[in-house]
Formats: C-alpha cells, sequence, structure tokens
C-alpha cells in the first residue's frame, strides 16, 4: 500500500531525513520505533506533504505522492493523527467529529465511533474539546480520521503521556479497525505497547531505517532493541 525510498526531508538547511526507506502493506499495523530525534514524526509529516522540502519517493498503491500537496495526498486516503491531536477546543465532540470532509466511501459512522469508544458517547454534545482529558483528546483525534473514508492511518505517539488503562483502550481500538480493513502506520516510543498491536517494526536511527522486526521475533530480539532505543 505505501513504499518509501531514500526519503530526504529538511527544515530549512537542517537535513533531517537520510535516505529513509521501507513498505506498509494493506492490512497491516507497522511502527517506526527509534530514540527521540530520530526521525519518526519528520517520516509521518513527509508522506502527508507537511515538510516544505523532500526529496526520494513516496508511493501509495502505485501513485507517486512526493510532489503532491497535502490536501491531494488526504483525498488520496491517507489521514494524519498528529501527537498534538488538533482538538478544536470551542467545539463540541459531535462537532468535531463532524467536521472532516469524507474523502471515500468506508468512513465509519458516528454510532460505530460511539461503540469504538464509549468516553465520547457520554461526552458527546455536553464537552467542548478543551474540557475533555488528554485520553479523550487522543481518542477523538483518532476518531476524527476515522470518519473520513481514508485507508491509511498515520499515527503519531498516540500514547504518549496516557493512563494505562487508556493506553489499553486505544491498543484495543487499533485491533478493531486493523479488522475492519485500516492499515496503519505507527510512530511509538513504548515497544513493549507496540508488540501488542503491530505486525512489523522499523527501527529508525539519525534519519534512516537501521532495521526492520517482525513482531514474532521481538521477544528473541529485546537485546538488540534495547541497544538501539536505550539512552
Amino acid at each position: 500500500m505505501l513504499e518509501v525510498a531514500d526519503l530526504n526531508a529538511w527544515y530549512g538547511e537542517s537535513h533531517v531525513l537520510h535516505g529513509a526507506g521501507f513498505e506498509v502493506r494493506e492490512g497491516e499495523v507497522v511502527t517506526l520505533l527509534g530514540r527521540n530525534g530520530a526521525g519518526k514524526t519528520t517520516t509521518m509529516k513527509s508522506i502527508m506533504g507537511l515538510v516544505p522540502r523532500r526529496a526520494g519517493s513516496i508511493r501509495f498503491r502505485g501513485a507517486e505522492l512526493i510532489a503532491a500537496p497535502p490536501e491531494r495526498i488526504a483525498r488520496a486516503g491517507i489521514a494524519l493523527c498528529p501527537e498534538e491531536r488538533g482538538i478544536f477546543g470551542s467545539l463540541s465532540v459531535t462537532e468535531n467529529l463532524l467536521l472532516p470532509p469524507i474523502i471515500a466511501p468506508g468512513g465509519l459512522d458516528i454510532a460505530t465511533i460511539h461503540a469504538l469508544f464509549p468516553n465520547l458517547r457520554e461526552r458527546a454534545r455536553t464537552a467542548h474539546g478543551t474540557r475533555l482529558s488528554g485520553g479523550e483528546q487522543q481518542m477523538l483525534a483518532i476518531a476524527r480520521i476515522l470518519r473520513t473514508g481514508a485507508k491509511l492511518l498515520l499515527l503519531d505517539e498516540p500514547t504518549e503521556g496516557l493512563a494505562p488503562v487508556i493506553v489499553q483502550q486505544i491498543g484495543r481500538t487499533i485491533l478493531e479497525i486493523k479488522k475492519r480493513g485500516f492499515t496503519v502506520l505507527l510512530v511509538e516510543q513504548n515497544f513493549r505497547f507496540a508488540a501488542t498491536v503491530a505486525d512489523r517494526h522499523y527501527v529508525m536511527e539519525h534519519g534512516r531505517v537501521i532495521d526492520m522486526i517482525p513482531n514474532h521475533l521481538l521477544a528473541s530480539s529485546m537485546d538488540k532493541l534495547h541497544d538501539y532505543l536505550g539512552v
């Protein structure tokens, strides 16, 4: 579904990605692991066209998107849930959910989203974005992109700073949306959480992908992972 090859990206004069490459097959959950500053978030933003200068190849279902603007990439069927969530604080939960455009058939309706996220159903019309807990905001941010009909979901640090019970709920949601035919590329610091949801793990370092570990080999690769991710 997604093929990234020789991806380079710059912020001004700062060269952040140095030939990153990986692939995501349809129906998979794939994680990008790495220390802070490895280039994971820049990779996600580059896929969405949100980095001003990039080079290389980003192919989605065979179509080259390296020169495409963000709106074309979104309408091709890719959606980003950013680390900062981007909830509209003055809007209710329901208004936040209804805001994104529908780009393709197959997006989840409000009733299905409420079944996936019971917290959002309870807060649907009474709570504005600024009154939601961090976990509820993260649920809303994920739910919002599920409405659009995008089939490749980019989730950037969805569990960061959240209580364990919310992390578990997000894990269950990722597995459920995988069953429904969505494909997920996940940036995650917590590889123990990633192991509960992902099929494969790419490890990034200094703007490059340096290894790929299938999930069934994760337990036997712990020493290597600690070397990659340890401080």
